[in-house]
């Protein structure tokens, strides 16, 4: 499958440096209990276009995002839905949790990226 190449937003390089190190207390659970030594590279706090993914997954072109209350104001989802068209357009399926999510189902919320992982890897090989 051919792909699009990724653009990067060069300018956006100081502003994930700092995300990376202040990542909210759900991200830091999700990287260091998980995805941290996921057996498939996941990168932190990756530009992605004129974006800064909570994680992606290149091989499985897969955007993980974790949403705390500011993506569910009528702006929020408005934004979340160009992101996610524009990150279509690169062919990155973009995988969304609520922090809820993370604090109250951890184990089922790995379970779904692990699966959607797979399959995805397996399907672009």
């Amino acid at each position: 499958m051919q792909q699009m190449p990724l653009k990067k937003n060069k300018k956006l390089l100081n502003i994930a440096r700092i995300l990376r190190s202040n990542m909210t207390r759900q991200e830091k659970h999700l990287w260091y209990d998980f995805l941290r030594y996921y057996p498939i590279k996941i990168y932190k706090q990756r530009i992605i276009d004129g974006f800064i993914a909570d994680f992606y997954c290149h091989s499985a072109r897969l955007v993980i995002e974790l949403d705390g209350s500011g993506h569910y104001t009528k702006r929020g989802r408005e934004y979340d839905q160009e992101r996610t068209e524009i990150l279509e357009k690169y062919g990155i399926c973009v995988l969304r949790f609520t922090n809820s999510d993370v604090d109250d189902n951890f184990e089922g919320v790995c379970y779904m990226i692990d699966k959607i992982i797979n399959e995805r890897v397996e399907r672009l090989e």
